[in-house]
């Protein structure tokens, strides 16, 4: 008996992060709001994505924690990166992987500074920085 065939990526997994209130890329990518609150001043009906993972998203806790200073970010991916290895996060992971398997993705996020933000460590972890 043979050993089950593994799935194997065709390609470099083409991942970026946003600003939800920036216009659209240009190219076809599919967009996904990363955030666990819903983002201040947009209407639902004028959100430039069709998908919301809350549970991808870091926890209030450690939202609150982290609190967007930079000097506790290395700490803040740490933790992050252990909520992503358990359930719900775990899940969503999967399905944030399946979509950029499809093609391009886009992490969006209302957060202000991408380089220190949740979507760029998830960016990270799905290997598109």
């Amino acid at each position: 008996m043979t050993a089950p065939a593994r799935a194997r990526r065709s390609g470099p997994v083409k991942v970026g992060i946003a600003r939800v209130y920036d216009p659209p890329p240009s190219a076809p990518a599919h967009a996904v709001l990363v955030d666990r609150l819903w983002p201040r001043g947009l209407r639902k009906a004028d959100a430039p994505f069709e998908t919301w993972m809350r549970d991808v998203a870091p926890s209030t806790e450690l939202r609150r924690w982290y609190g967007h200073e930079p000097e506790r970010f290395t700490e803040f991916s740490a933790r992050y990166r252990r909520e992503l290895a358990e359930d719900p996060g775990r899940t969503a992971l999967a399905e944030l992987r399946r979509l950029a398997r499809d093609g391009s993705l886009v992490l969006l996020t209302a957060t202000k500074d991408l380089d220190l933000s949740g979507a760029a460590v998830l960016a990270a972890v799905l290997g598109g920085r």
